[in-house]
């Protein structure tokens, strides 16, 4: 009975998790995306202004220009290329989802943020009650891999071995199949999706995983480069299992 019970509220909070994140996608989606889409046509217009006076502006008319380029570029709009680029929204979905997820467990590239006063509102009670939930579910998730650890380490003791080579060999063995699953192969992948090296690779997964997130490297984000349309979340999915593999390390 206790077993099934446990599996009920392992799956009740897997499932209050990703619900959690799903509603929060879409409120940072509905809040920003109207405001991001405003701050896109501006960008355009201002670039359209530029285009046409740039051979007679005074340096102050220079300056200011230069200013709201790099305020609009800091704020994640680019004004290069055609009108196309305003109808892709940083807060589509996928991006919305990444993002929450980036916020309740505390990485926080600071690519995307939210810049409405709604927004910075909700973020705040969000990340509130989304971090002690994401901490609640990954020692969670950890809990249920440090049971196939020992259930290894049973088989192990069974054939004879002794406990402290036991305890040896079931950390070896979670260390080396972690660092393959969640750092090397993963950095592959980036290579090829990215066009990063695979030395950028291994940083960016490593900046990741420890929650420091630079922000330096960021997945999906390269103008001009076509991802296949889950990539980020995908990539969101990796960084939830590899925090609770992290955190299993740290138990073990």
């Amino acid at each position: 009975k206790a077993m099934c019970s446990g599996k009920l509220q392992t799956g009740l909070l897997v499932v209050g998790y990703f619900v959690y994140l799903l509603v929060g996608a879409a409120v940072f989606q509905a809040l920003e995306r109207t405001a991001e889409k405003q701050e896109k046509i501006a960008a355009a217009q201002m670039k359209e202004a530029f285009l046409q006076n740039f051979t007679h502006l005074t340096v102050a008319e220079m300056e200011q220009f230069m200013k709201n380029l790099t305020e609009a570029i800091q704020n994640g709009v680019y004004p290069v290329g055609n009108e196309s680029q305003i109808e892709d929204s940083n807060w589509d979905f996928s991006n919305s989802f990444f993002f929450a997820g980036t916020v309740v467990s505390t990485i926080g590239y600071g690519t995307l943020r939210p810049k409405t006063a709604g927004g910075q509102i909700f973020c705040v009670f969000f990340a509130l009650f989304g971090i002690p939930l994401n901490i609640v579910f990954l020692h969670r998730v950890g809990k249920i891999l440090s049971l196939l650890c020992k259930k290894l380490g049973k088989f192990l003791y069974e054939k004879g071995m002794r406990k402290k080579k036991i305890k040896f060999l079931t950390l070896l063995f979670f260390l080396a199949t972690g660092i393959l699953v969640f750092l090397c192969l993963p950095s592959l992948f980036f290579q090829i999706t990215e066009g990063w090296s695979y030395s950028e690779g291994i940083y960016f997964a490593f900046i990741t995983l420890s929650t420091i997130g630079f922000g330096d490297y960021v997945v999906g984000k390269q103008p001009g480069r076509n991802y296949f349309s889950y990539y980020r979340t995908l990539v969101a999915i990796w960084i939830l299992f590899g925090l609770a593999w992290i955190a299993l390390l740290f138990n073990l």
